[in-house]
């Protein structure tokens, strides 16, 4: 056997009914984590083989590439880790072929141990032992390790930490396979600022686990280097610790991810303590793939800190994936925070220096471990809407996201994607592969990373491509990063991008749709800031045939982070006084009359923000989308609406107008729950007109929902429904997510069907 980079050749002798046998098995008796295509055989020579043996990969192969992304800890393996006679016990880097670390660790191709991050440890007799035995589960494990030879914990306690606590020291059993050591000394390889007697040093895995679990017990927070990066941990049901997480993260209301211990018959007790979980929800949650799943909050459920997702009546629960992980949840035996270690927007941190650097305000105290971390994995979240659990972000377990297509690429191309929720694209071959999510491109560290994880994906995969393709936005960063290259650029409108990735998931790469493209803003084709769009086509030939009725955004960028500017917008178009407005308009007032820094926009994403501040949902907002995330979370479904005016304008766009709306929005007899649920109803319904109103002209049956509104539940699922009812056929994202996650994808979609459209046809 020979590992032919994403390729394994295979060479057996036998009998013909042995071999058809063979064949037969190496697909049906595949193990879990394997997915393999059916065997093209080719007959050779007799050999008069022996035995069994896997071949060294040749240095320099170039074969059809695929890099697995990280897998959670199997069953065997954590069976294993908690058997005290195993030699492996408690050990917080056991795997085996089925489980284990990939994409965050592997340097280059063919995936063997020495072009990983494990190079660096090398094997004892004992694992030496099971990583040549054809016969053992480890054979060829390439994360192979154990206590005596593998990856250690080191937990490192400020002066700061232990003042809040008095210090851990060594509790707990001890595993009796390595020497574990309590040193007031600096970990190696860290910050020279941070190596001094400030710091206290706990080296040895248990020890280090039961210094980081006291910690956690005491109220602290702590940094938890994982797979992919490192979370920050705390105690989840005290409402004081989690309050003091977010002043110190400056993290005032975003929601909180919270890891569960696992309890009960199918280890799910704890889901259903708070939360009320559908079917696909906990098979998902507790699935390999180990992702966040956002469920609707138990009204009567207390075990939670109050503050873990306020205003909000979902939380976003996670179960542990790494052995790490459970070790650390199964010991405290109670929920914990397990929020992303990073500054706001920024990728996940995943080195020990500049975790310790830029969050020492942040945590009390850090647990590393010394296996390096190549480029972060983000934990992947996905959500429930319209019956099918759909991803909000590409994360751990689930990227480099691999689609293969129904045509062939006539060029490389890499896709820069959007400048937030930013990921980045390859186009090679027959298939699309999308990376883990990188974060928003405002930050230095964010561009590094962007930087890395493009020059990573190349070499990986070995590609160089022909072209880049960026958004069409003049000032986007990743645009501004395309230009700097020195090979050609395709530009993509943002939201033909939206389109042409919702059209090329469901292979209709020449079938005309009607695509609504609703979010925040894009730049437009026209040089105004869209996000309320109706697109007809299909990639390479999308027109705009509706809108929304546009209004001018209240200093431009702002307006997402004030909501209160949209809904002071919206009276200003409408020449409505807004009694309730809480700041003093009077200069926006005047900008707004001689149009200074005022972009006219279509977005339905600003709309919901204006909708939450007229209602008096929300005024301002400490991070994107809180306003509409907060006004559905209030709304329920009903069957009341406000018809919405339907307008043919001059450039022969269906405009829906927001007018009506606006008098409910601020009518105080009302409820902010019924006019949120108005609100919602009544977008729906505009939906249904303008896509009844597209059918009667253009005779199209398909239907599209994409864009980051769209993962609001409430409206898709009344839009899903109503439009089903009018015969329409209506197609969701569920592989790539509907909101910027999904650009770069969609740009390559779209690029390849401008450069040539008849390879799709």
């Amino acid at each position: 056997m020979l590992n032919r980079s994403g390729e394994v050749e295979i060479q057996v002798e036998g009998l013909q009914q042995n071999l058809e046998a063979f064949q037969r098995a190496l697909v049906e008796q595949a193990p879990p984590l394997a997915k393999p295509n059916p065997p093209v055989c080719t007959t050779v020579p007799y050999e008069g083989l022996s035995g069994f043996i896997i071949k060294h990969s040749e240095a320099g192969q170039v074969g059809n590439v695929h890099i697995p992304p990280d897998y959670f800890v199997c069953d065997d393996c954590l069976a294993e880790m908690q058997e005290p006679s195993e030699r492996r016990y408690r050990y917080p880097f056991i795997n085996c072929t089925q489980c284990g670390p990939r994409y965050t660790l592997i340097d280059r191709l063919p995936y063997d141990r020495p072009n990983t991050v494990m190079s660096g440890f090398d094997l004892c007799h004992a694992c030496r032992a099971e990583y040549e035995n054809p016969l053992d589960r480890r054979y060829h494990a390439q994360p192979l390790a154990c206590a005596e030879c593998g990856p250690r914990l080191t937990f490192r306690q400020s002066a700061a930490g232990r003042n809040k606590s008095a210090p851990a020291g060594v509790s707990g059993e001890m595993d009796g396979r390595m020497p574990e050591t309590v040193l007031a000394r600096p970990y190696s390889g860290l910050h020279p600022v941070l190596n001094s007697p400030a710091f206290q040093d706990i080296t040895g895995n248990q020890a280090a686990l039961d210094a980081c679990l006291d910690a956690l017990r005491k109220g602290l927070i702590v940094a938890v280097k994982g797979v992919g990066g490192y979370h920050l941990l705390c105690d989840a049901t005290d409402n004081a610790v989690v309050s003091r997480l977010r002043q110190a993260k400056h993290r005032p209301d975003k929601p909180l991810a919270v890891l569960l211990p696992r309890r009960g018959a199918d280890g799910l007790d704890y889901v259903r303590a708070v939360t009320e979980p559908e079917p696909d929800e906990l098979e998902l949650l507790n699935s390999p793939l180990r992702p966040i799943v956002l469920m609707r909050k138990r009204s009567d459920a207390t075990l939670l800190a109050e503050s873990i997702a306020p205003g909000l009546n979902e939380v976003g629960l996670m179960l542990a994936y790494s052995p790490l992980h459970h070790l650390l949840i199964d010991a405290f035996a109670a929920p914990l925070v397990a929020t992303s270690a990073n500054i706001s927007g920024e990728p996940v941190l995943t080195d020990g220096v500049e975790v310790e650097s830029r969050l020492v305000q942040v945590a009390d105290a850090f647990l590393h471990h010394d296996r390096p971390i190549r480029r972060p994995a983000d934990d992947s979240v996905f959500r429930c809407i319209a019956g099918k659990l759909r991803p909000l972000r590409l994360g751990r377990g689930l990227a480099p996201v691999e689609i293969a297509l129904p045509f062939e690429f006539q060029q490389p191309l890499l896709a820069v994607g959007a400048d937030l929720k930013n990921t980045v694209a390859l186009g090679f071959g027959n298939r699309i592969v999308v990376s883990p999510h990188i974060g928003d491109l405002g930050t230095v560290r964010s561009g590094e990373v962007f930087e890395r994880v493009i020059a990573d994906l190349q070499s990986l995969y070995q590609i160089n491509p022909a072209a880049i393709v960026c958004d069409a936005h003049p000032d986007y960063r990743s645009s501004r990063w395309a230009r700097s290259r020195q090979i050609p650029i395709i530009r993509v409108f943002h939201h033909h991008a939206h389109a042409s990735a919702l059209a090329g998931e469901y292979r209709f790469m020449a079938q005309e749709m009607l695509i609504f493209t609703w979010d925040g803003v894009g730049f437009g084709e026209d040089h105004t800031l869209w996000g309320g769009e109706a697109l007809l086509g299909y990639p390479g030939t999308w027109r705009r045939v509706s809108s929304m009725r546009p209004f001018r955004l209240l200093g431009g960028d702002k307006a997402s982070r004030e909501p209160w500017r949209c809904g002071l917008a919206l009276c200003l178009e409408m020449g409505i006084t807004w009694k309730s407005c809480p700041k003093d308009t009077e200069l926006l007032i005047h900008a707004w009359e001689r149009q200074l820094h005022c972009p006219v926009s279509s977005s339905v994403g600003r709309l919901f923000d204006a909708a939450a501040a007229l209602a008096g949902v929300r005024m301002d907002a400490s991070f994107e989308g809180q306003a509409a995330m907060r006004l559905e979370a209030l709304s329920e479904p009903i069957d009341e609406y406000i018809e919405l005016p339907l307008l043919g304008d001059s450039s022969g766009l269906w405009r829906g107008d927001w007018g009506p709306l606006l008098p409910m929005l601020m009518d105080d007899t009302l409820s902010i729950a019924e006019r949120g649920s108005l609100f919602h109803a009544s977008l729906a319904r505009l939906i249904v007109a303008q896509a009844v109103k597209v059918r009667e002209l253009e005779g199209l049956n398909k239907v599209g929902l994409t864009g980051g509104v769209f993962q609001n539940r409430l409206l898709t699922e009344k839009a899903t429904r109503l439009l089903a009812q009018q015969g329409f056929e209506v197609f969701l994202p569920t592989q790539i997510p509907a909101n910027d996650a999904g650009i770069s994808y969609g740009q390559i979609i779209e690029a390849a069907a401008q450069i040539n459209n008849d390879m799709i046809n």
